[in-house]
């Protein structure tokens, strides 16, 4: 089933055409929210992709990516079971905590990353 899954949304993403695309850059991560046309331009989906730099030995850089296709009939899903896992992490866990976040500073140091 997942091996079903991911040949889908590779097949997906070649024949797609890209409509939108949000940048998050956090600390040594950028995050990036792409919207997706289907082939035909008559339907839409998301990509969100994890970019992480990494040196190699040799001091050159390579960039880990993970990926998640996000179809419409899984967008409200989705959002609600984020935003109650974010909720359980900082209201259960943290209790209240404050939670570190990154400074501008920090984010242009990173801009280098994609």
């Amino acid at each position: 089933m997942y091996n079903e899954d991911f040949e889908r949304g590779r097949a997906q993403e070649r024949s797609s055409e890209d409509v939108y695309s949000k940048p998050v850059r956090a600390g040594k991560r950028t995050y990036f929210f792409d919207v997706k046309a289907t082939k035909g331009n008559n339907d839409y989906y998301l990509t969100i992709t994890e970019s992480k730099r990494r040196t190699e030995r040799d001091g050159s850089f390579t960039y880990d990516k993970h990926k998640i296709f996000l179809y419409k009939e899984d967008f409200d899903k989705f959002a609600e079971g984020l935003q109650e896992a974010v909720h359980y992490i900082k209201h259960d866990l943290l209790h209240d905590a404050p939670i570190r976040q990154y400074t501008p500073r920090e984010e242009e140091d990173n801009q280098e990353e994609f």
